[in-house]
């Protein structure tokens, strides 16, 4: 007998991964960011180096100092309580026999979407709350700094206050509207020309002061993110589900399908994230 979905309703490994997995990570802002992602089903301890050493110079034949044990300490991600995030989708089986267009595709693209809305709104801004995941702009020990976007000097400030600490920052997140009105900014209050012209010589995409920015309205106007991604590490669910449900909608000749999968974020080096708002008065 010809396998089906009411014989196998729990989509295979490697369909869930071209559903749900690769889709999501381009249609994440954080995530195709270039964050360090973790794949793991359970709880993760990265371990971090507190404290380093200091080599010095030693003559021939001298004793060479004992430095002491190096301390670490570890950064917990996925705890077993962390929460999921969960859709239920539902559609006629008419829609699927009359449809114009291929279904799955109009359905993938939903659920990228809806999956990845919620999860970038958790990754930058999520508050931890009720066993939730704590965005970049809610993590404690980051820089901070202040961000008007009518003063592009704010922002080389944002850079200063990273290079100074020698960390190379690599992305921006900004809203649309605070992106727009730095893209207003003129070289001068007589003259037209616009302080962010773009380069015909660079590869497409959107960057500031050379450094790759990502505009996403997930972030509240007057709010931008500077940061080295090579720090920011997600820890994803190694088995995101997506369920068939033939029977629950069955007197509505419905389909359901249900989606559930995990993610969790934590900053390996937290001073190399920056977050910056509106000066306090």
């Amino acid at each position: 007998m010809a396998e089906t979905t009411a014989t196998n309703s729990e989509l295979l490994a490697d369909q869930v991964s071209s559903l749900l997995v690769q889709p999501l990570e381009a249609g994440s802002v954080v995530l195709a960011s270039g964050p360090r992602i973790f794949d793991t089903a359970g709880q993760l301890r990265i371990p971090k180096l507190v404290s380093g050493s200091n080599p010095t110079f030693v003559a021939e034949g001298a004793l060479i100092p004992d430095d002491g044990e190096i301390e670490f300490d570890e950064m917990t991600l996925m705890p077993n309580e962390r929460k999921s995030i969960k859709i239920i989708l539902r559609y006629t089986n008419e829609l699927v026999r009359q449809a114009v267009i291929g279904i799955d595709a109009v359905l993938k693209q939903r659920l990228v979407k809806d999956v990845s809305d919620a999860l970038d709104d958790a990754l930058l801004k999520g508050t931890g709350t009720a066993d939730t995941i704590t965005g970049l702009t809610q993590q404690a020990g980051v820089t901070t700094g202040t961000f008007d976007p009518t003063d592009a000097d704010s922002m080389l400030d944002a850079i200063a206050s990273l290079n100074a600490k020698e960390i190379t920052p690599n992305r921006w997140f900004i809203s649309g509207a605070d992106f727009a009105a730095l893209r207003k900014v003129k070289e001068s209050s007589t003259s037209n020309r616009y302080l962010l012209e773009p380069d015909p010589t660079r590869e497409s995409g959107t960057t500031i002061f050379g450094i790759p920015a990502t505009v996403t309205n997930k972030l509240a106007a007057g709010t931008a993110v500077l940061a080295d991604m090579s720090t920011v590490a997600v820890a994803r669910d190694v088995a995101p589900s997506v369920t068939v449900l033939n029977e629950r909608y069955a007197e509505y000749d419905q389909v359901g399908l249900r989606v559930v999968t995990r993610y969790d974020l934590g900053l390996l080096h937290p001073e190399a994230v920056a977050v910056l708002g509106p000066e306090t008065p």
